[in-house]
Parts: structure tokens; sequence; C-alpha cells
């Protein structure tokens, strides 16, 4: 059978990239509005509740310091929501099957819900800068560092969202992924502190956690200090992102809890 001329080879990928990119942006007030507004209480209230008490880097403002980690918790949360709760929606609904049934491959599959994932992370993260620059002296050292941690970080956690998305069969499933992985480890990864407060085994611990190089690598790009080199930090997330990809592209291809 002939292929119409008028095909084009990623097609799939964009159709099923533009279904997820909807998906969220018809919703923005909740999916885009709801955690900047999330992002701007945390930076009210911590800001002047822990300002003086806990140790950052020197020379920088405590709400300064904040504002790189909450948007880095921004990208992240949200990076993982989307691609989670769209997989996890499509199995509870049935709709699954509409996405199963075209001719798509798996990079196609896996890419397009990564880059929707990764769009509204990196959405979230540029409106919690543009909804707190108002409020703060923030400056940029190295803007390039900040971009790769950003896009890298929020592969990583969409990455990880396909996963959770693809195992969990109802709410109840993804609600325990959320509650009891990604948010301890998000709000223990030194959003609203450095690691070097903590007492030496909590210290020790920290570093086992990887969203902690993420937004330690993040916080580098705007002030030029870090609690670890960001080369270290970069490694540990690309490290993270490839072998994540790896198993959810071999996730897709062996039909888990999808095609069986």
């Amino acid at each position: 059978m002939s292929i119409p001329s008028t095909y084009h080879p990623l097609q799939g990928f964009y159709t099923l990239f533009r279904k997820e990119w909807l998906r969220f942006w018809k919703v923005n007030v909740q999916t885009i509005l709801a955690p900047v507004l999330t992002a701007l209480l945390f930076l009210v209230v911590f800001a002047y509740s822990l300002r003086g008490r806990v140790e950052i880097f020197p020379g920088v403002d405590y709400a300064a310091f904040l504002v790189p980690g909450l948007a880095m918790m921004s990208v992240l949360q949200n990076a993982f929501a989307n691609s989670a709760s769209s997989l996890m929606q499509s199995k509870m609904t049935g709709n699954i099957i509409f996405v199963l049934l075209p001719p798509l491959s798996h990079p196609e599959f896996f890419s397009a819900y990564l880059l929707a994932a990764v769009a509204r992370g990196v959405i979230v993260g540029a409106g919690v800068f543009l909804a707190t620059v108002w409020f703060v002296d923030l400056r940029v050292e190295h803007p390039l560092w900040a971009v790769v941690f950003g896009f890298a970080g929020s592969g990583v956690m969409g990455t990880l969202g396909i996963i959770a998305g693809i195992h969990s069969d109802k709410v109840d499933e993804l609600a325990a992924f959320q509650n009891f992985i990604i948010l301890p480890l998000t709000f223990l990864s030194g959003v609203f502190y450095s690691i070097h407060s903590l007492p030496p085994f909590w210290q020790a611990l920290s570093h086992f956690n990887p969203i902690f190089y993420m937004v330690d690598g993040f916080r580098y790009g705007f002030f030029g200090q870090s609690d670890v080199s960001p080369w270290l930090s970069l490694a540990i997330v690309a490290t993270s992102f490839f072998a994540l990809s790896f198993f959810t592209l071999w996730l897709l291809r062996a039909g888990y809890k999808l095609r069986h």
C-alpha cells in the first residue's frame, strides 16, 4: 500500500505532543497559575519566617536564595504531574487505546509525553520568576547553567512521571507515588536551605537525593555558588535521565500495563 504524499514521518509524534500540550494549556488556571501562586505563598511565608535563621550562601539575601529553589521545585513537580496524570487518566477512562492503535514508534510515544511535560514545567518555572522578580533583587551569574539544569531536571521528572503513569492504574497509586516519593525528595532537596546548615548525618544523606543536584545546579546558575560542583550535579542528573529513559523505553516495548 502506498503512503500518501502528505504523510510526514513525525506526524504521529507532533499530533500526540499537540494533544498533550492542549491538555494542560486549556486549563492553564489550574496547571500554570495555581502552581505560580503556590510558589508565591511559599516565598512570602518562608522569606519572613526563616530570614536570618538559616545558613545560606555568603552575600545572598534569603528571599533571593529562595526564588531559584521555588522555581525549580515548581518545574520538577509540574513536569512529573503532567506526564503521570495524563497516562493514568487515559488508562482509567480507556482512551489510551486511541494512543496505542496508531503506528507510533516507542521513541515517538516517549518523546511526545516527555516534551509536553518539559514544556509545562518550564512554563511554570518562568511564571514563578515573572511573579517574584518584583519582590526580590535577583542576579543571574551563569544563565546557561540555569537553562541546562532547568531542562535536564524537568526531563528527569517528566520521564519519571511516564513511569509512574504507566505503573498506576488508579488515583490512589499515583497519589502514593507523589506523596511518599516525589514530595519528600523535593522538600528535602535544599529548596529552603543550604545543606551546609544541616548536621553532618543529614548532609551526607542529602547527597543520595537526586533532586538535590537538580536544585543545587540550577541555583549555581544564579549565584555562582553551590553546595557541590555543578559538573558533578550535571553528571548525576544526566545519568539519571538516560537511565530512566532507557527503562521507560523498555517498559513501552514490553507493553507493561499498556498492552497487557
